[in-house]
């Protein structure tokens, strides 16, 4: 079997490229897809939300389907998918052509994002995945740091219509080829041995997984909404805090730089802690820097920066971690699927809410997404793994 090594490698460019030609269009090219189509921007924004919703729902039937036939040819087809949705946008000329577009784009979302590339290392190997999970998001970490320049970059040379065929060309002339290359898992099902071990490590009651399963939707949802609310609004609330706009846009870029020290931190300290441990302390980032910046203001907004993306890096390996720790690897990529719908559900809606909350409470909106950090960190604190010691010992070493 190929190395783990040159497995995360492959995942880890192919999902930036992935993120890059899709969450993070729309935030470069909205704008000249709205004045060509003569529609106004938020419904640009709007047919990206419902590409979410339809990413939420096909989830569940794209994890079934690496639970039993591996990542490879799940994600090798999400490469056709993605570039057919990009053309299909390049060549759209009305709001129906623009919503069918991005349908089609949320098919590719929907099985072909970090999900999807979760569920095929759990699939390959198993308990012992973390940090090969950690290594993917390093690299997707800077999927916007791509993106955003490269999307500028075609719009201003070629048009926004010739961004989307540059995009669908690098799927598959560079994506598809390297998920070609991914270790394939047929004829792979799981030992008497590992089934045991499953056996041990999940709660073992109807009620005790459906509690954690509960919880865990729950802090999927909350941490997801929090995040792409930050990513659509986060000038203007550190401007509604007293930054200038220029100020605001300089700190905003520290996110990135925040999420992949915190990975990186994750990949070496924190891989010695228990997953559960390294998401209750990152839960509790956001609301500390959201107390910090709406109680001191603009001097400390660069903390809050690096705060929210710092907890941010580390939730994101934490939801491809924690169904791990607390489920086992058996039917992770369906299981993965259903948690991670209302989590798509709450994406699609942030920009949205988060938005009127400004509106309506300028610097106070903290309190919303605070708050709503407060209750992911409880929901947390609720779970128990009620692992064995020698599982313990193969998800802190994996």
């Amino acid at each position: 079997m190929q190395g783990r090594t040159t497995t995360t490698v492959i995942l880890g460019v192919t999902q930036t490229l992935a993120w890059a030609s899709s969450y993070y269009l729309p935030a470069m090219l909205a704008a000249p897809i709205a004045r060509d189509l003569a529609i106004t921007t938020p419904t640009v924004f709007a047919a990206f939300s419902f590409a979410l919703v339809v990413s939420a729902f096909l989830g569940p039937y794209a994890g079934r389907m690496i639970d039993r036939w591996g990542g490879r040819p799940v994600l090798m087809t999400t490469n056709v998918v993605f570039a057919a949705g990009l053309v299909l946008l390049g060549i759209a000329d009305s709001m129906a052509g623009l919503f069918v577009a991005w349908a089609v784009l949320g098919v590719g979302m929907g099985s072909g994002l970090y999900e999807a590339a979760f569920a095929g290392l759990v699939r390959l190997y198993g308990r012992d995945s973390r940090g090969a999970i950690t290594g993917i998001t390093l690299f997707a970490g800077f999927a916007s740091t791509v993106g955003w320049p490269l999307s500028t970059l075609l719009e201003a040379n070629v048009g926004w219509r010739g961004a989307c065929f540059g995009w669908a060309v690098l799927h598959i002339a560079i994506a598809l080829p390297l998920n070609w290359l991914l270790p394939s898992v047929e004829g792979q099902i799981p030992t008497a041995t590992q089934n045991a071990e499953i056996q041990q490590s999940t709660p073992t009651d109807g009620r005790g997984r459906w509690v954690a399963s509960l919880m865990l939707a729950t802090v999927f949802a909350v941490t997801w909404f929090i995040s792409t609310a930050m990513a659509a609004h986060l000038p203007q609330l550190l401007v509604a805090a007293g930054a200038t706009l220029g100020a605001a846009v300089a700190m905003g870029a520290l996110i990135g730089p925040a999420q992949v020290g915190a990975r990186i931190l994750e990949f070496s300290v924190l891989r010695q802690v228990h997953p559960l441990l390294s998401a209750r302390l990152a839960a509790l980032m956001h609301p500390l820097g959201a107390a910090i910046l709406a109680l001191l203001g603009a001097p400390l907004a660069a903390a809050f920066v690096v705060l929210h993306g710092a907890g941010n890096g580390v939730l994101t390996i934490a939801k491809g971690t924690l169904p791990l720790v607390l489920f086992g690897p058996d039917g992770y990529g369906h299981r993965q699927g259903w948690l991670m719908v209302p989590a798509r559900i709450a994406q699609a809606l942030a920009p949205w809410l988060f938005g009127i909350s400004i509106e309506r409470w300028g610097i106070g909106a903290l309190w919303v997404s605070g708050g709503l950090g407060i209750i992911a960190f409880a929901a947390l604190m609720i779970l128990r793994t009620g692992e064995a010691p020698e599982d313990r010992h193969a998800v802190e070493h994996g």
